[in-house]
């Protein structure tokens, strides 16, 4: 088995709902976070073998396309092949485990690796139309509205189910959401995302606009204001829109491949992944997710938990973050330093490329050795990926 390393990568802003970025189609911005991790990683786009594309909601016509596509608008060779994978809101990390998969069994040497989605184009669906609705009416789902079946539960249900389990307020919550915006309000700031972020050209009726910043964040975000907001899921629940991910639309790809090649290459790698796991949950409870794949990803590393300097972890919702917090013990000044999915918006199928990537770039800025990225996903499982600074 090869060392497998992350060279390099970017994304793109993360686009308000309904916001800068609604013109363009998932493909389109997964088209463009990998161009700028081409660039990033300074590596001929013939060497590229492989397409690996997280993508959870088809939202327009090419979506079936989108990682082949990535590949062809790239100026990738015609033979690269693309593929396209859903594991919800771990579609992102585990396409970096899958391109690990690849090159370990032979099938490709540089991966483009990531994830896309474009919330604001989900489309309303027709199910009973294909054979017709003779005298009667037809009714639009909206696929935005993603509901566990087997357990008969939004996402946002299974949220305040952890808050019941856990015993977690109100004011825990919204005081976790504030931190967010505060953290990626700095880290914005300071420039860090702007190392991240691929610029999008948007053609406009009054000239194009540059879109090369996240929209969703609120700087101006009070504790009062939150508190002000109305519950989301129950009527007398504590799941909020400003304590919940943000809906938005963005896309982020990573470069992947050995170590061995990197080093041919002359390639600079950022992070080397040392281990990853995936792990069912009760579906009821899902977002518990990272408190068994953490653990296991630790155990296949040979590391415990107080190695790790750095976590990012998903924040589906403040609720759900807080319940594996308790539940792991985790250090609060060493998890999601800047931001989290409440500032930045959570685009379903990005969003684990995306802290891999911001992760390993703040590993790097403060020289720190090991990070761990984990996510929980709908249906009841947690992904969890151990990279080490390089």
């Amino acid at each position: 088995m090869s060392d497998i390393v992350i060279v390099n990568g970017a994304r793109t802003a993360f686009g308000a709902f309904g916001g800068g970025l609604a013109s363009q189609t998932a493909t389109d911005l997964a088209v463009a976070a990998s161009r700028g991790a081409i660039a990033k990683s300074k590596i001929d786009p013939a060497l590229i073998d492989s397409v690996v594309m997280g993508n959870v909601i088809q939202s327009s016509k090419d979506a079936i396309y989108l990682a082949r596509h990535v590949a062809l608008r790239n100026g990738l060779k015609v033979e690269t092949p693309g593929l396209i994978l859903n594991l919800l809101c771990g579609s992102g990390v585990y396409a970096v485990a899958t391109a690990e998969m690849q090159i370990n069994s032979g099938m490709a040497n540089y991966v483009l690796a990531g994830g896309s989605d474009s919330l604001s184009n989900t489309p309303y669906v027709a199910w009973s139309n294909r054979w017709g609705n003779r005298m009667g009416h037809t009714q639009l789902w909206d696929g935005l509205d993603i509901r566990d079946t087997y357990a008969n539960a939004s996402m946002g249900e299974t949220a305040e189910n952890l808050q019941d389990r856990h015993k977690i307020s109100r004011q825990e919550q919204d005081e976790f959401a504030l931190r967010s915006q505060k953290l990626a309000t700095a880290a914005q700031d300071a420039g860090r995302f702007a190392a991240e972020i691929e610029p999008i050209e948007i053609a406009g009726k009054k000239g194009p606009t540059v879109i090369d910043k996240d929209e969703h964040m609120r700087p101006d975000t009070t504790i009062e204001g939150l508190t002000k907001l109305k519950p989301a899921f129950r009527k007398d629940g504590t799941i909020t829109a400003g304590n919940a991910c943000g809906i938005v639309d963005g896309a982020a790809a990573l470069l992947v491949t050995s170590a061995k090649l990197a080093e041919k290459e002359k390639l600079t790698p950022l992070a080397r992944v040392v281990s990853w796991a995936v792990i069912g949950v009760p579906p009821e409870i899902m977002g518990i997710g990272p408190v068994p794949a953490i653990p296991l990803a630790l155990q296949k590393a040979g590391l415990k938990q107080d190695d790790i300097d750095l976590f990012e972890v998903n924040e589906a919702f403040a609720a759900q973050y807080l319940a594996c917090a308790k539940e792991l013990k985790l250090d609060p000044e060493k998890v999601n330093v800047n931001g989290g999915s409440i500032a930045l918006g959570h685009p379903f199928g990005a969003t684990g490329a995306r802290m891999l990537l911001s992760i390993a770039l703040e590993m790097q800025r403060r020289k720190v050795r090991y990070g761990c990225v984990s996510a929980c996903i709908g249906g009841g499982m947690g992904i969890a990926m151990i990279i080490e600074r390089i």
